[in-house]
């Protein structure tokens, strides 16, 4: 920590005092009790050209009195990495089930995100998020991820490299266009009190894709929490109906499709991760179970 502390004290006008919290997955996060007494948390990624534009986005939200984490610093780059710092935003509980109620509840958060990013203009934050980054160029169908392309991959069954097929080629051949949205809207990455959602996390992971796809995405994988899976079609069914109700415009025929393809991409990603490491087959399971059903809806 102690180099990419001191990226960061000028900007905070004070010292480390203790360390509450640590994480290292695809960012590091460490939650620290600075001198003066404030919490605060600070993150770390590699930098890839996206930091700015989150960071920019997320501000704007706080300001506006969306429950996100407010930024303290800029993004300040360090070596290889872009850190920045965040106010603690603590408390709130996980709210931890897949039926078609909760994902209408899941669905009025998403939609009132989606509406407040209309006015955020920033640089698009690309390249989009691996687990949405169907629009890649890439040779081959997944996106290149060295960490995993360096494993055997002869262990993905063919239904998911069939499934992914299938959907990529559905996300790509629309020409929908891009909007900014949060491409991570998990369980996981949200805290509600009280009945009301207390904290959206992670907007490191916003993306570009059009927003019917992003909406989709969310219908999947709003429930998720280790180990990631993939909701029942029903649940995703409900979150999409209820996002258009409460933004006030119905989706095309195009718009529906697209959604429904964007359910599944996350999913095949979650389970080529799966087998390539060995993890038990959740959303590898999930996916054999539901992939006809939504790639009927796709019309692909």
């Amino acid at each position: 920590m102690g180099t990419r502390w001191a990226t960061m004290r000028d900007h905070l006008g004070s010292e480390p005092a203790a360390v509450l919290y640590e994480r290292r997955s695809i960012s590091s996060v460490f939650g620290l009790r600075l001198a003066d007494g404030r919490e605060v948390f600070v993150k770390a990624r590699a930098d890839d050209g996206r930091a700015e534009s989150c960071l920019t986005a997320q501000k704007v939200l706080a300001e506006q009195r969306f429950p996100c984490p407010r930024p303290l610093t800029p993004v300040v780059g360090t070596g290889t990495l872009a850190v920045h710092a965040e106010d603690s935003l603590p408390g709130g509980d996980i709210l931890r089930d897949d039926t078609p109620d909760v994902a209408i509840r899941y669905a009025a958060v998403f939609a009132r995100l989606m509406a407040e990013l209309v006015d955020v203009h920033v640089e698009p934050p690309l390249p989009n998020p691996r687990w949405s980054r169907w629009d890649h160029e890439d040779e081959g169908l997944w996106p290149v991820i060295d960490f995993l392309d360096e494993r055997d991959q002869s262990v993905v069954p063919e239904f998911v490299v069939a499934t992914a097929e299938r959907v990529r080629k559905r996300l790509l051949a629309t020409d929908l266009p891009c909007v900014l949205g949060h491409a991570d809207f998990k369980a996981q990455n949200l805290r509600w009190q009280d009945g009301e959602v207390w904290a959206v996390h992670d907007w490191d992971s916003l993306g570009w894709q059009p927003e019917a796809a992003l909406v989709g995405t969310a219908s999947g994988a709003f429930a998720n929490v280790p180990p990631l899976s993939l909701v029942p079609v029903e649940s995703s069914a409900a979150f999409i109906e209820a996002y258009q109700e409460l933004r006030g415009r119905a989706f095309t025929a195009e718009e529906w499709e697209i959604a429904w393809a964007g359910s599944m991409w996350t999913a095949v990603h979650n389970a080529r991760w799966e087998v390539l490491h060995g993890d038990a087959p959740v959303s590898l399971n999930a996916v054999r179970e539901q992939a006809a059903e939504r790639l009927r809806r796709a019309n692909c």
